[in-house]
């Protein structure tokens, strides 16, 4: 079961994602108290109260970027206050969305939920236009995410020194070009 993600979801969003980022899922800095981590944050905050994300594009101007994001509840729990996971979506110009950050609490995986998880996330409206997904190559959980993609239609169609991007099976077909040929754009908490 989904619920969308909202500002009283931040601590929660923020443990897993520290959480994430010290063990290599997510981009490692966000695991500091940096002031660039600090900045993700609180724009992730800005993002679950407005629904929009600011960051620099790849000409290096600040855009705000759509967003949208659900926490999942497993069916069969009882309790549907006490969320397992989540999937935040990005919008891309001119393409959709993006399946931009996701995560599945620790003591949870390896039973079935990430797929469950993530095939729900795909129905929602931004999900059902989430043709991109890009994986750390390199990440802790890069290997489980990409089979969790492949399974769900998604095809590899770009690799960079960090990332592999993926596009949806039922993704316009101008879009997988487009992703081949897109310029760099900076990783860095992205």
């Amino acid at each position: 079961m989904l619920a969308p993600a909202h500002a009283g979801h931040l601590g929660l969003l923020q443990n897993w994602i520290k959480s994430g980022a010290a063990e290599g899922s997510f981009d490692r800095e966000l695991a500091s108290d940096s002031a660039e981590s600090t900045l993700f944050f609180a724009n992730l905050s800005q993002a679950l109260v407005v629904g929009y994300f600011v960051q620099e594009d790849a000409r290096g101007q600040l855009i705000r970027c759509a967003t949208s994001g659900y926490m999942y509840c497993p069916d069969g729990t009882g309790d549907r206050s006490r969320p397992i996971g989540f999937g935040l979506f990005k919008a891309l110009s001119n393409i959709g969305f993006e399946l931009w950050l996701t995560g599945l609490d620790r003591a949870w995986r390896g039973q079935g939920h990430g797929r469950g998880m993530l095939s729900a996330m795909l129905t929602t409206p931004a999900g059902q236009q989430a043709y991109v997904v890009r994986v750390d190559r390199t990440g802790a959980s890069g290997a489980t995410m990409q089979h969790l993609l492949e399974s769900l239609d998604f095809t590899a169609v770009r690799d960079t020194s960090e990332l592999r991007w993926f596009v949806r099976g039922d993704a316009p077909a101008d879009i997988a070009a487009r992703v081949r040929t897109a310029p760099r754009v900076r990783t860095n908490m992205h």
